[in-house]
């Protein structure tokens, strides 16, 4: 059943990630920051356990640094195998929308 907002021991049961670490990774990543309700406890949302399982993925199943797992967070640095694409050269772009013109006459021909 899905909530709007979870506690740290709700979260720590779905991601098999203790408070503790929980609490030291709202430290370290930027992008998990849970709300606090009234009376002071964590309160996380869809996206937060999202970015935990990420995070886990990276920190403890792929064993980056929370230095180098950061990096891949916020798009400093792209994971391996997922690199960045480079952009094309004006040669490349002028070919492709030669294509894409031929491609559209031949449509309208259809």
């Amino acid at each position: 059943m899905k909530k709007l907002y979870y506690s740290i021991g709700e979260v720590s049961e779905i991601t098999d990630i203790e408070p503790h670490v929980l609490r030291y990774w709202e430290t370290i990543f930027t992008d998990l920051t849970p709300r606090k309700n009234k009376a002071g406890n964590r309160t996380y949302k869809e996206n937060d356990i999202t970015l935990i399982l990420k995070l886990k993925e990276l920190i403890q199943e792929k064993k980056y640094s929370t230095a180098g797992a950061k990096k891949i967070i916020e798009g400093e640095e792209p994971e391996p195998g997922k690199e960045k694409a480079k952009p094309l050269s004006a040669e490349v772009q002028k070919d492709l929308k030669e294509v894409k013109l031929f491609l559209e006459k031949l449509k309208e021909k259809l």
